[in-house]
C-alpha cells in the first residue's frame, strides 16, 4: 500500500468523485460501487487533494482555518488519508 507522507500531493484518483448530495445534504465521495458520506472537516480535507499542494500544505491551511494546533490536524489528516488510500480512495 502507498503511504501518505508528509510530501505526498494527495489526489483523487479518476475513479473518485467529491459532490455535495442535495439528496443527503451532505458531502459524499463517490467510487466504484461505493458511496462515502464525509463530515465537513473530511470534506474540507478532500477538497484541498488536488495533486499539487502538499500534506504539510493541507495540514498548514486547516489548522489555520479552524484554529486548530498543527500537530494534532497531521494525526488526524494522515489518519484519514491514509485510511482512503487503502481502500483504493486516493493517490498518495
Amino acid at each position: 500500500m502507498p503511504a501518505v507522507t508528509a510530501e505526498s500531493r494527495p489526489k483523487l484518483p479518476r475513479h473518485a468523485k467529491l459532490r455535495f448530495d442535495k439528496a443527503r445534504d451532505g458531502w459524499v465521495l463517490l467510487g466504484p460501487e461505493r458511496v462515502l458520506m464525509l463530515d465537513e472537516v473530511a470534506a474540507g480535507v478532500l477538497r484541498r487533494c488536488d495533486g499539487a499542494t502538499t500534506l504539510d500544505g493541507i495540514v498548514t491551511a486547516l489548522a489555520t482555518e479552524y484554529e486548530a494546533d498543527p500537530a494534532e490536524v497531521r494525526g488526524d489528516v494522515e489518519t484519514l488519508l491514509q485510511d482512503l488510500a487503502d481502500k483504493g480512495m486516493l493517490d498518495p
